[in-house]
């Protein structure tokens, strides 16, 4: 084949792009790299290290991908359009609800939840398990979970109590929650890679990490590791969002605090991810307790919603008004 044939040769399937065999297409597979899209928007060493390639061979391969999809601007009325497949998760408060626009927690987005201990997120991401097996007009998305449990806290016989309070059988609602303990950061990152597969398979329409930066925060510990923890952090939580995107399905992420030294008056607690993490989450929340067993929840960014504040409780039934 010359290089003129090459260049107007466009590829449907992994195995037929140059320097990419059989072997090498299974390799890119199991590391989620399905079909020609996704080589196409690839980085060349991220091939390097998923397939064993040679770098050269990797860089040929991307460049015949992208010649072979269309890569280009669209008109806003084809975004709108796109965007009106979203579909929303209740968090089973009429205030919460409201508060992300109506509806809840919405597909295509990373919505992040940052509280100190015993706040609610956890529970919050419970609620979200059951309510999302219920049918669209329950608040539902008729979908099943992936539940990535990075602390230890994922509670069964809790996820069954919220389903039996909420008239719904809790053996059935665990039969449709895949669980994954991720033991360290490169874990939990192996984890979201090898997600798709179970995506396909099980109808997920809600993608859980509790904690994203538990791990993170343990793997790299100091300033000297500062750099390569949110290098590695900024490329987990856009797998994310592209998992997000694709399969339309909700991201909901719990992010762990810490104290601000520097903060003399006001409430000193800051989430961990950095910049990062605040970019990246397109629906960003702040849970606090109140007395009893209220909670408050504030809308702190939004590329849509004006911030503000709702009162909700957790208890035997879950998240109510």
């Amino acid at each position: 084949m010359t290089d003129k044939e090459k260049e107007e040769t466009f590829f449907s399937d992994l195995e037929d792009l140059p320097g990419i065999g059989p072997a090498i297409a299974e390799k890119l597979k199991v590391a989620g790299y399905n079909d020609v899209p996704s080589i196409a928007s690839a980085n060349p060493h991220d091939l390097v290290e998923a397939a064993d390639m040679k770098l050269e061979k990797a860089k040929e391969a991307i460049e015949a991908a992208k010649k072979s999809i269309v890569i280009g601007f669209e008109s806003g009325d084809l975004v709108f359009e796109r965007r009106k497949r979203i579909g929303k998760i209740s968090t089973g408060s009429k205030n919460f609800d409201e508060l992300l626009g109506g509806g809840g927690v919405e597909t295509q987005a990373i919505t992040e939840c940052y509280a100190r201990f015993s706040s609610g997120k956890t529970q919050v991401g419970f609620q979200l398990c059951v309510n999302v097996q219920k049918p669209l007009d329950q608040g539902g998305l008729n979908g099943n979970v992936l539940f990535i449990d990075t602390e230890h806290t994922f509670r069964p016989e809790r996820i069954a109590q919220i389903a039996t309070e909420n008239g719904m059988d809790g053996e059935a609602v665990l039969k449709n929650i895949f669980v994954a303990r991720a033991e360290n950061s490169d874990h939990q990152i192996l984890l979201v890679e090898r997600a798709e597969e179970w995506i396909v398979k099980n109808n997920i329409k809600l993608l859980i990490v509790d904690s994203l930066t538990s791990h993170f925060r343990s793997d790299y510990a100091g300033r000297g590791a500062l750099g390569d923890r949110q290098q590695k952090l900024n490329k987990h939580v856009h797998i994310l969002q592209k998992l997000a995107d694709k399969y339309n399905l909700a991201v909901y992420i719990t992010n762990q605090v810490m104290d601000d030294p520097a903060m003399m008056f006001g409430d000193p607690t800051r989430p961990i991810g950095g910049h990062v993490l605040a970019h990246a989450s397109t629906y960003r929340l702040y849970l606090r307790k109140g007395k009893e067993d209220k909670r408050v929840a504030r809308l702190v960014d939004s590329p849509n919603l004006p911030e503000g504040e709702c009162v909700f409780k957790v208890g035997k039934a879950g998240v109510y008004d």
